[in-house]
């Protein structure tokens, strides 16, 4: 069942939510890249990236694939492309390619041997119908491998009401928007419904104090800063009341004067093998 979104890509492709993407990936890299060699990415591989925005999880496979294997990032995004080709130009990565497209219906020269996608579902009306069509270009034995989020279990205990106010407010944003939230625990019946085989899985979850110096709290604050517009036009709550300007630093004084440890979403990984 699909359901209309009120934006393409709510959190867009500046300059900002660009810099954003950084701190995810090296909070986020170690859990993507464990997922994608449990399922199977070896020296070699054919990969096509479903969804590459500025190429993270592009170079993750290339890593793993090696200079004999093949990436193609695929995105609807030119900017955020541009920034992926320059990226790879600067790494002197020339396996790794990328492509304009919807994957889910473009037509690409070759058959793969990995699919691969990070934070892509989530966005789609009809995950099922993406992964399916994706799916389509998977050869005899390939393997299929998304990490989602699922923000069932973001908390703080003690309880830091600055972050959870701020975690709650993301939540609910992505409802109005009819964006998923809790995509990564509905990875199981997404795949099967797909007709894939079920899927292997895992869960990894950030967790820390308020005075570490890279932790859940930058990647939630910085999400919630990003998405503040989104939040005010959808009618969650007014910038000036979550006050962008200063989030970070109230959640990491308040988990500090608490001794609170914040625990980030669920982050899942989801594999199987097209037989």
């Amino acid at each position: 069942m699909t359901s209309e979104r009120h934006y393409e890509y709510e959190l867009g492709h500046s300059d900002r939510e660009l810099k954003r993407l950084a701190t995810q990936a090296a909070l986020v890299d170690p859990m993507t890249r464990d997922y994608l060699r449990r399922a199977g990415l070896r020296t070699g591989m054919k990969v096509l990236d479903v969804g590459s925005g500025a190429g993270d999880v592009a170079f993750l496979a290339a890593d793993i694939v090696g200079p004999t294997g093949l990436v193609i990032g695929s995105d609807r995004s030119a900017e955020a492309l541009n920034a992926a080709r320059a990226r790879a130009a600067q790494r002197g990565l020339e396996n790794v390619i990328f492509q304009q497209c919807d994957p889910a219906t473009f037509t690409f020269d070759i058959s793969f041997d990995a699919i691969v996608g990070r934070y892509v579902l989530m966005f789609s009306p009809d995950p099922v119908e993406m992964l399916r069509g994706v799916a389509r270009h998977l050869g005899p034995g390939g393997v299929i491998v998304f990490h989602e989020v699922d923000w069932t279990g973001a908390a703080s205990f003690p309880s830091a009401p600055t972050y959870e106010n701020c975690f709650r407010c993301i939540v609910e944003t992505f409802r109005r928007v009819v964006t998923n939230p809790n995509m990564g625990l509905r990875l199981h019946s997404t795949f099967v419904k797909a007709g894939l085989p079920a899927p292997s899985m895992a869960v990894s979850a950030l967790a820390g104090g308020g005075s570490d110096s890279l932790s859940g709290i930058d990647l939630i604050s910085d999400l919630a800063v990003i998405m503040a517009p989104v939040m005010e036009q959808m009618g969650v709550i007014a910038t000036s009341e979550l006050g962008p300007e200063t989030l970070q630093d109230r959640i990491r004084a308040e988990a500090s004067r608490n001794a609170s440890v914040v625990v980030g979403r669920y982050e899942v990984g989801a594999w199987s093998r097209r037989m």
